[in-house]
This record gives structure tokens, C-alpha cells and sequence, in this order.
């Protein structure tokens, strides 16, 4: 019996938004010099040994094709206080970097502004994995900008983390 007949995705999606992840934004410079980027929760670290990360876009993102064939991109890490950029850079459109202040890196990719912390990469392998991909980028530069609060995601909320103490 395959088990996706087994499991409804409203169940799936509401079972797994108990596990929080972290927000960054995925980006990359067009050709022209034109940032593009998208937002993912579903980043994670891969390899030390080469230094390797993934994260996991929908094969329905629009964004993620020009970032593939771009073949290096930058994942930058958002702090709890940016959840209206991350908003505005979630939002379908050409325009969604408007006011978005960032500088490029070496790897030529950009880096926004006041992020939690940036890991510069190039595009290592690319993988089929059902409705989405799974994305490995080889670490080339990485650097925290601010020690600071990250943003969460938690059961379909904007959140941050504090220590206990």
C-alpha cells in the first residue's frame, strides 16, 4: 500500500508545523545584475567535509529555476525583526526587492542587509524528491553579521527563540 494514499496533506502539514524551522531567503544576481530570491524554512547544514547545506524549493517556484541556472546563490539568514522583509520577499512579483539593501559577495551573489548570518554557496547537485528538490550547495564564504535573535516558523506563525535560563 503506498503510504502517501494514507496520509492526507492537511494532516501531513499540520502534524510537521509542530517542528519550528528557521527563515532565510535563498538569493542570487541575474544576468543583468537584477536580484532574485526566495524564501525557504526548509534549510539544513549537510557536510563538513566538503562544507555542504541544502534546502528543499517547491518544483512550483517560479524563482527557483532563474537561481539553478544562475548555478550559486547565498542563504541569508533572517533575524526575528525582519518578518516584514520576509514577507515582501514572499510575495510573487519583479519588484519584490524594492528597497531591499544588500551588497554582493565575492561568489557574486547578494547579501541582505543586517541578516542574522550569510552562507555564500555554489550550486553542488540537485535532486528530485517528489513535489519538490532537494538543493546542495557547496559553502564557499560564511560569515554571522549579527548574533541575534533568528526568525522562526512554528504552526503556520512568525516567531524568534530566547534562551532558557
Amino acid at each position: 500500500m503506498n503510504s502517501a494514499t494514507m496520509i492526507d496533506s492537511a494532516t501531513f502539514r499540520r502534524v510537521l508545523g509542530h517542528y519550528p524551522t528557521g527563515v532565510c531567503v535563498v538569493t542570487a544576481s541575474a544576468e543583468d545584475g537584477a536580484p532574485v530570491g526566495m524564501v525557504v524554512g526548509s534549510f539544513t547544514s549537510v557536510s563538513l567535509d566538503p562544507p555542504l547545506v541544502a534546502f528543499f524549493p517547491a518544483k512550483s517556484s517560479g524563482s527557483w529555476p532563474r537561481i539553478q541556472q544562475i548555478g550559486r546563490f547565498c542563504v541569508n539568514v533572517l533575524a526575528s525583526d525582519q518578518q516584514p522583509l520576509c514577507r515582501q520577499l514572499a510575495a510573487p512579483g519583479p519588484d519584490k526587492f524594492a528597497g531591499v539593501s544588500h551588497r554582493v559577495s565575492d561568489n557574486g551573489s547578494p547579501i541582505i542587509d543586517n541578516v542574522v548570518a550569510w552562507i555564500d554557496c555554489s550550486l553542488h547537485a540537485v535532486h528530485e524528491a517528489g513535489d519538490h528538490y532537494i538543493v546542495l550547495g557547496e559553502v564557499v564564504a560564511l560569515e554571522v553579521e549579527r548574533p541575534d535573535r533568528p526568525l522562526l516558523f512554528f504552526q503556520g506563525n512568525y516567531g524568534e527563540f530566547s534562551l532558557l535560563a
